[in-house]
């Protein structure tokens, strides 16, 4: 589609996001972008434009753009054939460059994965690629047929309590008979269990562990235990732990009988592990980790949001979710432990709004997701809220490190983290002279001391 001169004018005011991008000139980074519009949702670049949107203009000969075409397409995997134009602004001249949303992805340039995020190129993990792949042929990892393994490998018992919760919670109806029913429902492919069903159901758990404790400070530990049992089995053993480690106080409402209320809110705790449990990403071999302080409980799940769900979209009542983890989340579905798919977020705000000492915190720290339980108490009184938030520290150092003179708005897009989240954390990293502000408070930024 033919393009402006108004068009242009429009694009470098906007400045730069997770669609556009500005390159002095074309090279490899310009490519590079290109891939990481393709693995997310499309976008332009800019050639001709500096960062601080003034036009420098390019030189452009005979052949130059189907010259470019031609790196790009033999330098990407699947190879990408954008959209190029180029146009001329004030004598000066300059080439857009746009590409959709690519359908099979991931794409990469020279055997390196890219993905857009806020107006920064991200390179992805394995896991990452995984995923993408994943969710392009519309596949989910647990479906798969475990190799070597046979249905032996299963327990009896326990798939037979399995049928007997779905069929009491009625939202579904199952044979009696354990291998139709597996069969019937796909946790059986090609005559062997899939990875679905070993989690669920298998004889000898497999060692995706939880990791649970309870903290007086960061330091020391009242008690520790590591879960590994099948999914409903581990669930219900963490909330016991979980339950047997929270203070409980009694409350009377005129009548005879006293009504306990827990510190937490029990179901919005339930609610966070079943969402930690069902959608990890289980190729990756950390643990579930769970932290119980005297004033906050921390619950973290390894590997990020699935599907190009964001943070933000976690914290409104309208996101849309992916599953990473399709069957697993059809078990839990069935037997009523999970209402419907995507609203678990506002399943837990919703309990919290009877709990209003207790804010909750959503970040992705490292390889995982961190779900933070916190009751408000005065700064200084207890050391478990500060240890609850150290890995979300760390990686705002880390980026800082690698950003400098950057402010708190594009600290929030990359880590995808509340404003004030990240106050609280500077403050940290301040009061320990890890980092200082440089500059006017309108134009300054954060740097690494």
């Amino acid at each position: 589609m033919s393009r402006s001169v108004a068009d242009i004018a429009s694009l470098l005011s906007a400045g730069e996001s997770e669609t556009l991008e500005f390159k002095s000139s074309f090279d490899r980074e310009a490519i590079e972008t290109l891939v990481a519009f393709a693995n997310t949702h499309g976008g332009t670049v800019l050639v001709g434009a500096a960062d601080d949107s003034k036009v420098r203009g390019v030189t452009i000969g005979k052949e130059t753009l189907n010259d470019w075409l031609g790196q790009i397409k033999s330098s990407t995997s699947p190879s990408i054939i954008p959209d190029i134009e180029a146009l001329e602004i004030n004598g000066k001249s300059v080439v857009m460059l746009s590409v959709g949303e690519y359908p099979v992805k991931p794409v990469n340039i020279k055997g390196k994965y890219f993905k857009r995020r806020a107006s920064s190129n991200h390179q992805l993990t394995l896991s990452e690629i995984t995923d993408l792949y994943m969710q392009s042929l519309q596949l989910s990892w647990d479906a798969y047929q475990a190799p070597q393994t046979s249905l032996d490998a299963l327990s009896l018992d326990k798939i037979e309590r399995f049928i007997e919760e779905v069929n009491r919670s009625g939202r579904f109806t199952l044979d009696s008979s354990p291998l139709l029913a597996l069969e019937k429902l796909k946790f059986i492919s090609n005559g062997g269990p899939t990875w679905s069903s070993l989690l669920l159901f298998a004889t000898e758990p497999l060692r995706h562990h939880i990791h649970i404790g309870r903290f007086k400070t960061p330091e020391m530990i009242i008690d520790d235990r590591q879960i590994t049992d099948t999914l409903f089995e581990a669930v219900e053993q963490a909330m016991k732990f979980i339950i047997s480690h929270i203070s409980v106080a009694f409350e009377f409402d005129g009548s005879l009988k006293r009504k306990e209320r827990f510190a937490y809110p029990l179901p919005a705790v339930r609610e966070a592990l079943i969402n930690a449990v069902v959608h990890r990403d289980y190729t990756n071999h950390s643990d579930i980790q769970i932290k119980i302080f005297d004033n906050q409980i921390t619950i973290f799940s390894p590997g990020k949001l699935y599907g190009g769900l964001t943070v933000a979209d976690l914290n409104t009542d309208t996101y849309q979710s992916r599953t990473r983890n399709k069957l697993i989340a059809e078990a839990f579905y069935l037997t009523n432990n999970i209402e419907k798919y995507g609203s678990g977020f506002i399943r837990i705000r919703k309990e919290l709004k009877a709990y209003p000492d207790i804010a909750l915190e959503i970040a992705e720290i490292g390889d995982g997701l961190l779900l933070s339980f916190a009751r408000h108490v005065n700064e200084g009184v207890n050391e478990g809220v500060n240890e609850g938030v150290n890995e979300g520290v760390n990686v705002l150092y880390r980026c800082i490190k690698d950003n400098p003179g950057i402010r708190i708005p594009e600290l929030s897009k990359i880590l995808e983290t509340p404003p004030k989240t990240l106050e609280r954390w500077l403050k940290q990293l301040r009061d320990s002279s890890r980092v200082t502000y440089k500059g006017a408070p309108k134009t300054g930024g954060y740097y690494v001391q």
